[in-house]
């Protein structure tokens, strides 16, 4: 959310972030909803100026035990019409407020421009794509081949873009998470924390999921909970109108949880397999941090998030997002995406992203510097460290085997207890 002083001064400013994101803004109608507010708010200040001297006249010809009775008339005039401006006020106040929590964030200076991911500009790769002597099969086939995949169940429990991970699959999946959280935890300075998997319409407005997302989001009937979609909407919301002690910056955070999405609007994408799903498991790492010190930490929390590829071996590339590409609450995004070699593509498999002051604005959380001084709202990070099941997709085919085997990675064997998913029998 942006600072209604600063939108309301730098118009232009937000009319060429529109372009960059290739998005439409109602300046226009901002314009004419600000200055009907500002009238309103002018003329009753008149009034109330104008009441005010009423009422001490009215307190001096009653001292003076004479008739205020017309005074008093016109007096209770204008408290019913100041009233009624205060009510008009109100309501331009929360439009305002709607509007916006309806504007994205501004792009850094750094972010290429563009309109689509063909114009995303790619930093650096690691590694190369593994090289096999038999056509690679995609991951649902290896999977339900290996018995450690079952979508036909999932349909039948629950309905389409579920999955059931089975036996070795199932050990895979937890064995991932366990590894990206021991790793941040224990290398990388990452507090671990268990949050709930339901939160409320605030924790989702502060976070920026609210009111843009709601169609992608899953609502629990006749309550304010919904599905969490990310724990970046936990994370973020741990300090959630309160200010910290710049000694305490930066706050690191990392979290396991089930995410919920509807992929609303990702109808026909993706239908085979278990990329995009309506629950996937995935690690999330946070930044609560100094304004001067959030674009140094991204760089960081990107590394953070880079160093698990590295360990598990699998190739991949990071990505800077373009202006048009990039999401809704991010000043700057980089995503890391991994090489499967069934499709003979990358695909995403974290996004990292600073959001400035962005959802610490909507939140009220802000930092009190060590000398005194006032106080000012933190800068928040998020990423993926990593989705938990786009990395058993990539683990399952980067290390098939042609008799229908998977290799283990070595860095997961602890884990696992074996150095090989069996072949099917």
């Amino acid at each position: 959310m942006h600072d209604l002083s600063y939108f309301r001064e730098h118009l232009d400013v937000f009319a060429e972030m529109a372009k960059k994101r290739d998005i439409t803004l109602e300046l226009d109608g901002f314009r004419a909803l600000d200055k009907e507010r500002r009238e309103l708010i002018t003329l009753n200040e008149r009034r109330k100026a104008q009441r005010n001297k009423a009422s001490e006249e009215i307190a001096r010809l009653k001292k003076d035990k004479q008739s205020a009775d017309d005074l008093i008339a016109e007096m209770k005039q204008a408290s019913d019409f100041i009233k009624e401006v205060d009510g008009r006020i109100a309501v331009l106040d929360a439009r305002q407020r709607d509007l916006l929590l309806t504007i994205p964030n501004v792009p850094h200076s750094s972010v290429p421009v563009g309109s689509t991911a063909a114009d995303n500009k790619e930093v650096r790769r690691w590694g190369a794509p593994p090289k096999f002597d038999f056509h690679p099969r995609p991951h649902w086939e290896v999977g339900e081949r290996a018995g450690i995949l079952d979508l036909e169940a999932a349909a039948k429990i629950t309905g389409a873009r579920f999955a059931v991970y089975k036996s070795w699959g199932a050990r895979l999946e937890r064995a991932l998470a366990n590894f990206f959280l021991d790793v941040h935890t224990r290398e990388h300075g990452y507090t671990e924390i268990l949050p709930p998997f339901i939160v409320n319409s605030a924790s989702l407005t502060a976070a920026g999921q609210l009111p843009k997302f709601a169609a992608d989001l899953f609502r629990l009937e006749d309550t304010d909970f919904w599905l969490t979609p990310t724990a970046e909407v936990e994370l973020h919301n741990l300090y959630r109108d309160e200010t910290v002690p710049e000694e305490k910056l930066p706050i690191c955070v990392t979290a396991w949880t089930a995410c919920f999405r509807s992929e609303a609007g990702a109808a026909g994408k993706d239908t085979r397999g278990i990329l995009r799903q309506h629950q996937f498991q995935k690690v999330e790492l946070f930044k609560f941090t100094h304004p001067e010190k959030s674009y140094e930490e991204l760089e960081t929390l990107v590394r953070n998030a880079e160093s698990i590829l590295q360990r598990l071996g699998l190739h991949h590339r990071t990505v800077l997002l373009c202006t048009g590409d990039m999401g809704f609450a991010s000043a700057k995004t980089y995503d890391l995406e991994v090489w499967l070699p069934s499709s003979n593509e990358f695909r995403e498999i974290s996004s990292c992203s600073n959001c400035e002051a962005f959802q610490a604005r909507r939140a009220g959380i802000r930092f009190k510097p060590k000398g005194g001084g006032k106080s000012d709202f933190v800068h928040t990070l998020n990423g993926s460290g990593l989705a938990v099941g786009r990395t058993w997709i990539a683990l399952v085919e980067n290390y098939q085997q042609a008799d229908g085997s998977i290799l283990v990675p070595e860095v997961l064997r602890p884990y696992m207890g074996i150095d090989r998913i069996p072949a099917p029998k």
